[in-house]
């Protein structure tokens, strides 16, 4: 990417070093998985949200899912599994963004 030094990211050796930089009180972890009930479009951001996605194929381990503060999912027409990582990614943060007033200027 030709913008990926203007990006600001954090990168953890594990799951364990990035559960040790957060409390409940700092952040929540906002997993979006096609197991969830509590669809995209209903769910309230707040600014300090980190959001969680898993790999494409395989979603996340049931530890990482059961340490999720909340868990939403988009939703799909029926008989269809889900969308493209990239896509839900997109949406997702489109929406947070949006309902926290943090889209760039």
């Amino acid at each position: 990417m030709d913008y990926f030094d203007q990006a600001d990211f954090t990168r953890h050796a594990d799951w364990s070093t990035f559960l040790n930089q957060i409390t409940p009180e700092s952040a929540r972890i906002v997993l979006l998985s096609s197991k969830a009930s509590h669809p995209l479009h209903e769910f309230v951001f707040r600014k300090n949200d980190i959001l969680l996605f898993g790999s494409e194929s395989a979603g996340v381990p049931d530890d990482v899912h059961q340490r999720a503060n909340e868990r939403i999912t988009i939703k799909m027409k029926s008989g269809m599994r889900s969308l493209n990582l990239a896509v839900a990614n997109g949406m997702a943060l489109g929406e947070a963004l949006h309902q926290t007033g943090q889209f760039p200027e």
